[in-house]
């Protein structure tokens, strides 16, 4: 009775805020109760990273990869970092972590599909000495995707990729990122949750299924037939729906070799009332 009346709380409308307010500012709870609630800095890279370490101990794997494409200044990259540190101690599996990054800010955009009336060359410059100081484990990919994405897996051998955070904000350098999909299956869990920071945007960057990171998502969809990105619709059925929720995309390799292992409830059977 009083799980349940706990719940109602925290999904009501009403009283969500005062009951969550309460809970971060006494830190009640464990890592995963907190990050079930949101509370939790970047919830979504949370999320992403926790559902991939699940699925990876349900496969039988005992280490995997998280990437973030776009570091600018580092926060997200640290944060990321924060995570997979939880994740690992909380279920017992090693967690590495990649950022992929020119370090010299934006490029040139490309066309009118890299918003160039949003950003600019040189948005987002990385001071890599300061951040290098301060990371952990995370390991910093520097250099144009357009080359890192060629040589990443034969430089790295990185454990399969369970979750990536695409924060490239272009078209451009987000659909060549996306190739590096095609790679050997060997690298990826079958299902791996994706994060899309630039989807979402203002009535002044207006984002469109025809610019931007939606597009690149869109084209990679239509040229692909066994690796597709979906909306995880559960997430938009919950009671209180966070911006986050619709930035979420899971691909699905269809043909991977673990994608049809059984992965679910053991016990569902339904008992004739």
């Amino acid at each position: 009775m009083k799980q349940k009346l706990q719940q109602v709380i925290l999904r009501s409308n009403l009283l969500r805020p005062m009951a969550l307010t309460s809970i971060r500012k006494f830190q009640l709870g464990n890592y995963r109760q907190r990050l079930g609630l949101g509370l939790v800095d970047r919830p979504h890279y949370g999320y992403c990273v926790y559902n991939a370490g699940v699925l990876a101990k349900k496969l039988g794997y005992d280490r995997i990869s998280v990437l973030e494409f776009g570091v600018a200044g580092g926060n997200g990259l640290i944060n990321l970092e924060f995570h997979a540190e939880e994740v690992s101690r909380l279920l017992g599996i090693d967690i590495d972590v990649y950022g992929f990054d020119t370090g010299e800010g934006l490029p040139d955009p490309v066309d009118y599909r890299d918003l160039p009336y949003h950003w600019k060359k040189g948005f987002f410059r990385m001071d890599i000495a300061k951040l290098e100081a301060k990371l952990k484990k995370a390991q910093l990919v520097l250099g144009n995707i357009d080359q890192t994405s060629k040589d990443f897996f034969e430089k790295y051998e990185p454990a399969p990729i369970g979750a990536i955070m695409h924060d490239f904000d272009f078209y451009s350098s987000t659909a060549t990122a996306l190739k590096m999909l095609e790679a050997d299956q060997k690298y990826y869990l079958p299902r791996v949750f994706s994060y899309f920071d630039d989807t979402i945007g203002n009535e002044i960057v207006l984002y469109n299924d025809f610019t931007g990171e939606r597009l690149a998502i869109n084209e990679f969809n239509q040229k692909h037939d066994d690796i597709k990105f979906t909306i995880p619709y559960y997430l938009l059925t919950q009671p209180v729906i966070e911006q986050w929720y619709h930035q979420i995309w899971i691909c699905h390799f269809f043909q991977h070799a673990h994608y049809n292992d059984f992965v679910s409830e053991e016990n569902q059977q339904l008992e004739c009332l």
